[in-house]
């Protein structure tokens, strides 16, 4: 859980050192990929780890993957420049990537399918922990100290769970067969999922879909995915084993996590910045703002684990998640801003619907497939979530700069950074934000019936016994 908290705080601790970072280096240019570069390389990182686990056992990889993280935050401490920096977080994003998706692989070698809801609900837990504490302690951190105390602290944490994992896992099996790995899947993984994701940030940043830099990149992203998927059916020992896709149950999963993580990730970027450019609250009280979305996550794995140790079915608790998440984001859109008591409910019952999901969605993704893939299908499912959260960010973004270029006059560099920076907005751009934010709330729920969808059409089986 260590681990997955490290790799979990490190997308959100280093959003509130920003400003400082790109005074100290005097570079805006770069400043962007700090956060992209991190989650960029852990998404690419993921599926690859989850083979590797597969044929060289996972103790070896989480080893890796922890050290090399720790080993990049002390690159991040010392970085001179933006380019080094940027350079050194993409490091420390390949190292979270083992971390986290190697972590929850484990579970499905010591839990028995029925009790691993319980253990997933702990797991989800640390994210929700990771996204209340990371702008605490980066504020606290930055504001008292330097921000390069965000990655100093990265340090002891870092050799505590290397040193933790190290002797707890001694015991834990190493697979007998004989390993050939895909290396030219993995090139063309990497590439294409590289290219796509960089397209989709640079989407969220405001560029064009058709401008040349995103549009060079889509079609990149397209022709290597391609080229990956045709090398795969004809690999020895694939990277990713096709056959997996022909699995209901697992391709559903994924379906619904990848749609409830649009949502999670979006919601944590848009609803901070609704209060804070509506009312001009400091950052302090927008962290505050989220602090529902963040409770009610560990509240509904933990309820979602434990329902399922007790049915042995894991689609009522997907299935209840999916249903209360769009009831949840409307009843947000059409709370007033000054209704903090209402619309923290909200956000609460958003938290749960997501928490319902997320750990649920693996475990009957672990329970769906051979032991022998278990790596590599918990290593895809957190493909999947970190492609929705990096899909939920880029489409929300980027629909929410049209909603403003429409607006009727320059909302986007006007009203939005100037009440950002100067305080309250006027009543007109006040009344105008809190409309175009309530449009882009509804648009997220309506893509959040795609979620729905997958998860009604999940089939109702029950979990593998307790042996």
């Amino acid at each position: 859980m260590l681990a997955i908290f490290l790799g979990a705080l490190d997308q959100t601790i280093v959003a509130v050192s920003m400003p400082a970072i790109s005074a100290q280096f005097n570079d805006v240019t770069l400043l962007a990929w700090v956060i992209s570069g991190y989650m960029v390389a852990m998404t690419v990182a993921v599926p690859i780890y989850g083979k590797l686990g597969d044929l060289y056992g996972r103790r070896r990889m989480i080893l890796t993957g922890t050290g090399l993280f720790t080993l990049a935050s002390l690159f991040c401490a010392l970085a001179q420049n933006m380019e080094q920096l940027v350079l050194a977080r993409v490091l420390q994003g390949i190292g979270a990537g083992g971390m986290v998706s190697v972590s929850q692989a484990i579970i499905g070698d010591f839990v028995p399918p029925r009790e691993r809801g319980r253990y997933q609900g702990y797991f989800s837990s640390m994210y929700a922990l990771a996204s209340v504490a990371g702008p605490v302690l980066g504020g606290l951190l930055t504001e008292y100290l330097s921000w390069r105390w965000v990655f100093w602290l990265n340090l002891p944490l870092g050799l505590t769970a290397w040193w933790v994992t190290e002797r707890t896992l001694r015991g834990l099996a190493t697979p007998q067969r004989k390993a050939q790995v895909d290396y030219p899947g993995a090139v063309l993984l990497i590439l294409g999922l590289t290219a796509l994701l960089l397209g989709i940030t640079l989407i969220g940043q405001g560029q064009p879909i058709g401008s040349g830099p995103v549009a060079g990149l889509l079609l990149a992203a397209l022709f290597g995915l391609g080229v990956f998927v045709l090398h795969e059916r004809r690999a020895v020992e694939p990277l990713l084993p096709l056959q997996l896709f022909g699995n209901r149950v697992a391709v559903l999963c994924w379906c619904t996590i990848f749609f409830t993580s649009f949502q999670a990730i979006s919601l944590t970027m848009l609803m901070p910045l609704r209060f804070q450019s509506i009312t001009g609250a400091g950052a302090d009280s927008a962290a505050l703002h989220l602090l529902p979305l963040a409770m009610g996550l560990p509240i509904g794995a933990y309820c979602g684990g434990r329902l399922t140790s007790l049915t042995g079915r894991y689609k009522p608790q997907i299935l209840g998640g999916a249903l209360l998440m769009p009831v949840a984001i409307i009843g947000m859109a059409l709370s007033p801003i000054d209704g903090v008591l209402l619309s923290g409910a909200f956000m609460l019952l958003t938290g749960i619907a997501s928490g319902l999901q997320f750990p649920t969605s693996l475990v009957a993704t672990q329970s769906a497939v051979e032991p022998r893939d278990i790596g590599v299908a918990t290593s895809t499912t957190n493909l999947f979530r970190s492609l929705g959260g990096a899909m939920g960010v880029a489409c929300m973004s980027a629909l929410l700069l049209s909603l403003l270029n429409d607006s009727g006059f320059s909302l986007a560099g006007e009203a939005l950074i100037g009440s950002l920076k100067d305080g309250q907005a006027s009543a007109a751009v006040q009344a105008q934000l809190l409309q175009t934010f309530r449009n882009l709330l509804l648009g997220s729920a309506a893509v959040s019936l795609l979620g729905l969808s997958a998860a009604l059409a999940l089939p109702n089986r029950e979990l593998r016994g307790r042996q």
